[in-house]
């Protein structure tokens, strides 16, 4: 296995996010490594079929866009301190967009990630089940080692 020196966490905005981020920042810190975040804007085009959105959806895929740009830019300044004081040797942020497993992995390989840290719940209900496990799509298709944490376990929480 090689040295770990980037981690790369996903982050969905969801009540979850901020205790995963820290897991992650200790992570990245025990390892002196750099710490990538990215939110990746689901493309709904693929499900158009289900429903007649009431906007269009280009315009809509644009206005989710720049509010995940927004989402994430208030997100990282809430927490790089605390990113830092972990131990943390950079933090980078990224919105994508596009199946949400499939863009985490991709962005993974493109950055040469050694370890993902991720959730394994996020958002619950007819997100799940209209987009499936992300969490499943990443550990079974990475090339890199994937750390899962299930937020509702009592040790997650004192993280």
């Amino acid at each position: 296995m090689q040295p770990i020196t980037t981690v790369l966490t996903p982050i969905d905005f969801s009540d979850n996010a901020a205790m995963i981020l820290k897991a992650a920042a200790y992570v990245a810190g025990t390892f002196k490594a750099e710490l990538h975040l990215v939110f990746v804007v689901q493309n709904f085009e693929d499900y158009s079929g289900f429903f007649v959105p009431p906007v269009n959806l280009p315009n809509l895929a644009e206005e989710l866009y720049a509010s995940a740009q927004q989402q994430m830019d208030t997100f990282v300044s809430e927490h790089r301190q605390h990113c830092l004081d972990a131990g943390v040797t950079g933090l980078t942020s990224k919105v994508l967009a596009g199946d949400v497993g499939e863009e985490v992995v991709k962005y993974a390989t493109q950055k040469n990630v050694q370890l993902i840290v991720m959730g394994t719940h996020g958002y619950k209900g007819l997100e799940r089940i209209m987009f499936g496990s992300v969490a499943e799509k990443v550990v079974k298709s990475a090339l890199c080692a994937v750390m899962t944490i299930n937020p509702y376990r009592e040790e997650a929480k004192q993280l």
